[in-house]
């Protein structure tokens, strides 16, 4: 076996070496319907109680931020106002604009909650307990490619939104639609490449196997560019800050949701909040060592590793992940459409590729060549200290001033503004009014001529 160091050693396997133990997953073998029909129903009581607690978490830490108190009038604290909210939703009339698909309309924003909902159902909280005599994985399910079927329910949850934007018969929600269609297939992809790393670590594609993979703390440091890209991805899965160019308030209103109101709106939001627990919880899963207590934590505490244990570590994590998503909405600015694609296809999809390519050789190269992993690791670290070398002593290009591009206000018939790098024309009416230096406004404008 090949060992990073002797402490790693005695902390578990070794992950570079193709020829460690592959891990163990859930046991299903004495599930029965009737608990996971409990835990079914579990998950969608506790994600809904997630939402209501994260709009309260939410909006008091951007009052913090931004130095103003947030709701504080609804319960203690203002732990109330979520509820207040939700009960305004339920009771909110549901329109439409003529001309609308009714059926399509209904059906788009359940669908989206669906999915939100479904795919915490392959997330594992924790290793088997006993629950009332029976063994059972604190996880309703899995599979040996339970992460593409993750990677597949996200996906279906664009079609709620695209044809919810299509079937409300106006133009913001259409517009938000096809732009939510480009920015999933742009961040999907840089997503998949991250994870596709996790899966040549782990030697498996279901979540409890990557869970049991992790036990060696090395595992984040192999994978941190990986687990960077993921991060960045999902603000673009999610819809959010800087990255909520699909619903932004300043060119489409509220984008897909703007002629959603009552339920019909509540279930798009409600999947907006799921689905940020979602992408945290598979980061945790894949990369952040999922249920299992920190290595160190570990270590100082064998008493914590209780199954139960497994709930609490878990929800410390995605919480702490949540927390990020509040931080960069509370301090961020959105980018420029332009400026999000060309970070995703030129940026995020190369950098999640290549280390993916590199992950690959790496557990390759005991195979092939023989090499032990302390040579592999100071081959890496001696790669990398080249290729930061090399970019430091790159000179960056000064981008030449382009000259201002001939620009009509009027040619699709209304007035629009000019972009960047275009340049109105003068005012037919320049020139007409010419005030010197000297020369009082009133003056000016009459021409030096008094009234009468």
């Amino acid at each position: 076996m090949y060992t990073l160091t002797p402490i790693l050693t005695a902390l578990g396997t070794d992950l570079w070496s193709a020829a460690a133990p592959a891990p163990k997953g859930a046991d299903f073998s004495q599930e029965t319907w009737w608990i996971s029909l409990i835990k079914a129903l579990i998950i969608i009581v506790v994600l809904i109680l997630y939402v209501l607690l994260a709009l309260w978490v939410e909006r008091r830490g951007l009052g913090r931020i931004q130095t103003r108190p947030g709701p504080n009038v609804r319960g203690p604290f203002g732990l109330l106002q979520a509820v207040a909210d939700a009960g305004k939703m339920v009771f909110k009339e549901n329109f439409r604009l003529k001309g609308a698909d009714t059926l399509i309309y209904l059906i788009s924003p359940m669908l989206v909650a669906f999915t939100a909902f479904a795919i915490y159902a392959l997330i594992p909280f924790g290793p088997n307990a006993t629950v009332f005599g029976i063994s059972t994985p604190l996880q309703l399910f899995d599979s040996g490619v339970a992460t593409l079927i993750v990677l597949a329910i996200s996906s279906l949850g664009i079609y709620g939104i695209v044809l919810g934007g299509w079937s409300a018969n106006s133009p913001f929600p259409l517009l938000g639609s096809v732009r939510s269609t480009a920015q999933v297939i742009s961040y999907e992809l840089a997503m998949g490449t991250a994870l596709v790393s996790v899966f040549i670590m782990a030697g498996s594609m279901s979540t409890s196997e990557i869970v049991e993979a992790q036990k060696d703390p090395s595992w984040l440091l192999g994978l941190l560019p990986a687990f960077v890209v993921y991060l960045i991805a999902s603000f673009g899965e999610t819809n959010r800050l800087p990255f909520d160019l699909t619903e932004c308030e300043s060119e489409l209103v509220a984008g897909h949701q703007t002629e959603y109101s009552g339920m019909n709106f509540a279930w798009y939001y409600l999947a907006e909040y799921i689905n940020i627990f979602n992408v945290s919880a598979v980061a945790v899963t894949m990369f952040l060592g999922g249920y299992k207590a920190p290595w160190a934590w570990d270590l100082m505490n064998p008493v914590t590793g209780s199954p139960w244990w497994g709930i609490l570590w878990f929800n410390v994590k995605v919480w702490s992940l949540f927390w990020i998503f509040v931080w960069v909405r509370g301090t961020q600015v959105r980018f420029r459409y332009d400026q999000f694609m060309n970070l995703g296809w030129k940026v995020l999809i190369p950098v999640g590729f290549v280390w993916m390519m590199a992950v690959a050789w790496i557990k390759a190269l005991p195979v092939f060549f023989g090499f032990n992993s302390q040579q592999i690791m100071l081959a890496v670290a001696g790669v990398c200290v080249v290729l930061l070398i090399i970019v430091m002593l790159i000179p960056v290009k000064k981008v030449k001033p382009a000259a201002p591009e001939p620009f009509d206000p009027m040619a699709d018939g209304f007035p629009v503004p000019p972009l960047p790098g275009q340049e109105l024309p003068p005012s037919p009416r320049s020139g007409l009014l010419k005030v010197t230096p000297n020369t009082p406004a009133e003056t000016a404008i009459t021409g030096g001529k008094e009234e009468k």
